[in-house]
């Protein structure tokens, strides 16, 4: 198995469980690590024959900016479903930590590995 990272990917959601953070979106940062076989596009030089981490990116930051879920537990789960979708996606280990959560901790961070389903692509 091969790896894919996107690493520090930061975007703002309505994330969070007590009223103030119900309204104001707040930073999260998410790092994903996508085990996939590269190896025909390590020979191919080809965009066809690899995960479009970009494409991920995309989708990625296009859920959780329009999310609104109370848990980043929840939102871990939303993500990594996300990115076992893609084509060429077996595993994901999805990391997401949200700045200043708890007093005196830089941040909070849930982190997930799932493993796609005998079946999906």
């Amino acid at each position: 198995m091969d790896t894919i990272y996107i690493r520090d990917l930061r975007v703002r959601c309505i994330i969070g469980i007590r009223p103030e953070e119900r309204h104001t979106p707040q930073e999260v940062v998410i790092n994903l690590t996508l085990g996939a076989d590269l190896r025909r596009a390590g020979g191919s030089d080809d965009l066809k024959d690899t995960v479009d981490y970009q494409a991920v990116k995309q989708a990625v930051l296009a859920h959780v900016s329009a999310s609104a879920c109370q848990l980043v537990e929840r939102l871990a789960q939303e993500v990594a479903d996300i990115c076992l979708g893609f084509r060429g996606v077996r595993t994901v280990t999805v990391t997401i930590d949200k700045p200043g959560a708890l007093r005196g901790a830089r941040s909070v961070a849930v982190e997930f590995t799932r493993t796609r389903r005998r079946g999906r692509g």
